[in-house]
């Protein structure tokens, strides 16, 4: 343990209660978790809360979209989340929801002692507004062109092409994403926090040593240009929490996200004995740190922090901002089949296999991290199972079946153990300043020291001499140690090999005081293997399985939500490109569930004397039984495409909404089997 005890609250970015959790996201939540287990192996008093973003206007439409409650879509997506948390061992004190009494009474304070204090403004505002869902329009629900090159299908504040903002009053052609319609333009009384009145304390907070030099120096260029006042309402129809004597108006989600971290540790408060306001009032001598994205940095490394200060309440002591995954030096594709999401990746592959990988490439800097999938392949088969693990299968075999698995009384080589003892202080500050590829470079040279250690002295050799039964003992007791300081060191890593490990050890949990002491004379358990390799099969399994995702979700991503929507037109082809494209009408002469699917259903197709096999992402529509004798349109051309579940030799055509409102594309009475599609 520390010489000295610290008291530490730590918060990762809430993921947003609208969608899957991916690859992407769990760089954060590993980076953070991996920190909090050291914290807490060196004796700290340390929380890690999170909770879902549960407010904002795209969970009220997709929950009308399902005909749910929203309560009933982050009810649903809440349990996902943390199912996928779990099994990647991120183990949260607390997850709770934005959606709380808890943080509606922090919004509500925070709110209230702003407006006291003056720093709430009040004032009339155009907006564009959709006529025929008559709501407000949020930005990113507006399509058009830009204003300043012209270019179609762009969001309602920037233009992806040449990089412009603008308001959204300003688009050509605005369309609402929403309905289609054509919004219009409508005054409303929106309410402002008036972020310039703590520019002061801000320019000083930034430079104090809370974020990194490069995030300071990026927060620059927003007080060259002045700090605005901030809106923080939106109008009805809006899910969120409706702001204190002002009927229907809502704070802005971005309002009350932030505020969920304190919300689960109150909630966390309130179900042990933490005194709340000991750690989270002005003045407090606890830590609090934010692990979040680059993206977000404004939000948190501004707005928070004047809020929190305005309202009476600490002030974060460092937020941690880190960079995007790319994979195979690009960003995550769902047509490469790289946009891979949590369930995915863990239907097919060892969790800690990601922990480590994103370990070895983690720094303390912003700059994105890749995951090279060959990389990643030999890194974990090389490191993990042909270093690590491998030291424990070379040696315990012989303590087992020779010496009923009791280790030597004494330490065989005692300049090695010392040399990897000595090394906790160097592993330590890395695991502290977030330099965890450093940290996993210096346990790998442990692990090669320990290696060769076993390389020179070969127990295999001298196992089968006889006379030199207590060297074998005492070298394999070696071995067995050195593998024991190697999993106390990637504890806060690889959790699970780390419990597996204790197991096998015969061993109370590691914690890093650990460290200087030794397993002598002491029975361990029979060796069961610890992991396995990472086989190719499976990463290309995986990749597959996500190439599969997009297929079974094409029809919900070109859903006529309106022009263009949020689904930017693909590259352009010329007509010669689309008249080989040979559109045929098929009879469906059997239909099935597919075993392990969620949006497949299997079709045999009648072609006219020909039939095919196709996978279509339909099943949200429609039962088997009630395609069965249908007439549709395939492309018959499409090249056949091996997925988990078989062969899919065509495209049926569909379109629609999206979930019920989903219509395969039906050819004209007279139609036949085979007919060409003109």
């Amino acid at each position: 343990m520390s010489d000295q005890q610290r008291k530490i609250l730590v918060t990762s970015a809430l993921p947003y209660a609208n969608g899957s959790i991916h690859i992407g996201h769990l760089v954060e939540y590993i980076q953070t978790d991996i920190w909090v287990r050291f914290q807490k192996m060196q004796g700290h008093e340390c929380y890690y809360v999170c909770a879902d973003d549960a407010h904002g206007t795209p969970i009220m439409l997709r929950a009308q979209k399902e005909e749910i409650t929203p309560e009933a879509l982050i009810a649903r997506i809440s349990e996902e989340h943390q199912a996928d948390f779990k099994e990647f061992s991120v183990a949260f004190d607390n997850f709770h929801s934005t959606h709380s009494d808890e943080n509606q009474w922090l919004a509500n304070t925070i709110y209230e002692s702003l407006d006291n204090k003056g720093h709430i403004n009040k004032r009339t505002i155009k907006q564009l507004y959709d006529p025929e869902k008559e709501m407000f329009l949020p930005d990113r629900f507006i399509r058009g062109e830009c204003p300043k090159c012209g270019t179609a299908d762009q969001y309602g504040d920037s233009c992806e092409s040449c990089g412009a903002t603008y308001s959204p009053t300003d688009l050509k052609n605005p369309v609402s994403a929403v309905s289609g319609a054509t919004p219009i333009e409508r005054e409303s009384e929106h309410y402002f926090f008036k972020l310039g009145d703590f520019e002061d304390m801000l320019h000083k907070w930034t430079r104090a040593g809370h974020l990194q030099t490069e995030v300071t120096n990026k927060l620059d260029e927003w007080f060259e240009a002045g700090l605005q006042e901030w809106d923080i309402s939106r109008d009805a129809p809006y899910f969120g929490f409706e702001i204190p004597n002002a009927p229907g108006k809502y704070f802005y989600v971005w309002l009350d996200a932030p505020m969920g971290y304190l919300a689960s540790f109150k909630n966390l408060c309130d179900k042990s004995e933490l005194n709340f306001d000991e750690w989270c009032q002005a003045g407090s001598d606890t830590e609090m740190y934010h692990f979040i994205g680059k993206d977000i940095i404004y939000f948190h490394a501004l707005f928070w922090p004047a809020m929190l200060e305005g309202s009476g309440f600490r002030t974060p002591t460092a937020i941690f901002a880190h960079g995007f995954l790319t994979v195979d030096g690009q960003k995550m594709s769902k047509s490469r089949g790289t946009f891979i999401t949590a369930r995915t990746y863990l239907n097919h592959l060892n969790p800690e296999y990601l922990r480590y990988y994103f370990a070895a490439k983690l720094g303390s800097g912003v700059d994105d991290i890749d995951l090279n999938l060959e990389d990643f392949t030999a890194r974990v088969n090389s490191d993990l199972v042909g270093k690590v693990v491998n030291i424990a299968s070379r040696c315990a075999g012989f303590i087992s079946k020779r010496f009923d698995g009791k280790l030597s009384k004494n330490i065989h080589d005692q300049t090695l153990l010392k040399s990897m003892v000595d090394a906790n202080k160097t592993i330590a500050n890395a695991y502290e300043a977030r330099e965890y590829s450093k940290a996993m470079r210096e346990v790998m040279s442990l692990a090669d020291k320990a290696n060769q250690y076993i390389d020179d002295h070969k127990p295999w050799i001298i196992a089968k001499e006889e006379g030199r039964d207590e060297e074998l003992q005492a070298v394999c007791s070696m071995g067995i140690n050195c593998f024991r300081l190697l999993i106390l060191y990637l504890k806060p890593v690889l959790p699970v090999l780390a419990t597996r490990t204790e197991t096998f050890l015969n061993i109370a949990p590691l914690q890093w005081q650990d460290a200087g002491s030794a397993l002598i004379d002491h029975d361990i358990n029979k060796f069961k293997p610890l992991m396995t390799r990472v086989e190719k099969e499976h990463i290309d399994a995986m990749v597959e399985d996500s190439k599969e995702d997009l297929t079974a979700n094409a029809t919900e991503q070109v859903v006529a939500r309106g022009p263009l929507a949020d689904n930017p037109i693909a590259d352009e082809i010329t007509i010669d490109d689309f008249m080989k494209v040979d559109l045929r009408i098929a009879k469906i002469i059997k239909a099935e569930h597919v075993e392990g699917a969620d949006k497949l259903l299997q079709l045999t197709l009648d072609l006219g004397g020909e039939t095919r096999n196709v996978f279509a992402g339909i099943k949200s529509a429609y039962s088997p039984e009630d395609l069965e004798g249908k007439l549709t349109v395939m492309v018959a051309n499409l090249a056949p495409r091996k997925m988990r579940f078989g062969l899919s030799e065509g495209m049926v055509l569909a379109a629609g909404a999206g979930g019920k409102d989903l219509f395969i594309l039906s050819p004209d009475s007279g139609a036949e089997p085979g007919m060409k599609v003109k």
